[in-house]
C-alpha cells in the first residue's frame, strides 16, 4: 500500500488553550494510539490534504522533530461544522506482526456486457472494510465487470484471497448489473431461443413423409 509522510511536532501541552493556539497557527492537533501510550503532536493543516482529500487509502509514516519515527494508519478525523477546516486527528500506529481493519476502495474495471444491453450496475459497495498484516493491504480492490450479464452478481466471497480478509458477509452484493426497462436480450441468450425453436419444426418436417408412408 502507498504511503504518505507527515512531518510534525510532538506536543508539550494538550489542554484547550494550547489547542486552540496551535489552530490559530494554522497547526491541526493529532493523537497517535495503538503504542504503549498515545502519542501527542501537530501538523501542518496543508500536510494532510494528499491523506485526506482522496477516494484512496493510504498508510502513514509520521516523522516528529528528534527523529522518532512512526508507522500508522488514519483512524479518524473532524472538521469545523461551518469552515470545514480540520480540526483534530487520530491515528492507530502499525506493527509488522499485527493484521489492522481498514476501509479500502473497490475499483471496477472492464464493460459489462449486461450495461451495453442496457442493464443497470448497481454497487452497493464503494469501499470494503478489510483485515490484514499492514504488508498485506491493498491499495484498492479490483472487480473485473466485463463477464457480467443482466442479472450476474459479484459478492463478497468472490473476492477472499488469502492475502486479506474482507470483514462483510461472503453473501453481500458487491456489485450487480440489474434489468431495466430498455434492456435487451444478451445475443448468445437469443441465439440459444433461435437453436432452440428450430428443433420442433424439424421434428414436424420429418413427422409428414411417415405419416404419408402410413397413409400408403
Amino acid at each position: 500500500m502507498k504511503s504518505i509522510t507527515i512531518n510534525g511536532s510532538q506536543r508539550e501541552s494538550v489542554g484547550k488553550k494550547a489547542t486552540k493556539a496551535l489552530r490559530n497557527a494554522g497547526q491541526v492537533p493529532c493523537v497517535l494510539y495503538g503504542g504503549d501510550k498515545p502519542v501527542h503532536f501537530s501538523a501542518t493543516e496543508l500536510a494532510f490534504s494528499k491523506l485526506v482529500y482522496t477516494p484512496n487509502a493510504h498508510t502513514v509514516v509520521i516523522n516528529l522533530e528528534g527523529g522518532e519515527t512512526f508507522n500508522a494508519v488514519l483512524q479518524d478525523i473532524q472538521f469545523h461544522p461551518v469552515t470545514d477546516r480540520i480540526l483534530h486527528v487520530d491515528f492507530y500506529q502499525l506493527f509488522e506482526d499485527k493484521e489492522i481493519a481498514l476501509n479500502i476502495p473497490v475499483n471496477l474495471v472492464g464493460n459489462s456486457r449486461g450495461v451495453k444491453n442496457g442493464g443497470v450496475l448497481r454497487r452497493p459497495y464503494r469501499k470494503l472494510r478489510v483485515k490484514a498484516l499492514p504488508a498485506n493491504l491493498p491499495d484498492f480492490i479490483e472487480v473485473d465487470i466485463s463477464p457480467l450479464k443482466i442479472g450476474d452478481k459479484i459478492n463478497v466471497g468472490d473476492l477472499q484471497n488469502d492475502k486479506y480478509t474482507i470483514l462483510h458477509p461472503d453473501n453481500n452484493v458487491v456489485c450487480q448489473v440489474r434489468t431495466s426497462r430498455v434492456a435487451i436480450e444478451d445475443e448468445e441468450d437469443e441465439e440459444e431461443l433461435e437453436e432452440g425453436a428450430e428443433a420442433p419444426a424439424a421434428e414436424g418436417a420429418d413427422a409428414a413423409p411417415a405419416a404419408e408412408a402410413a397413409q400408403e
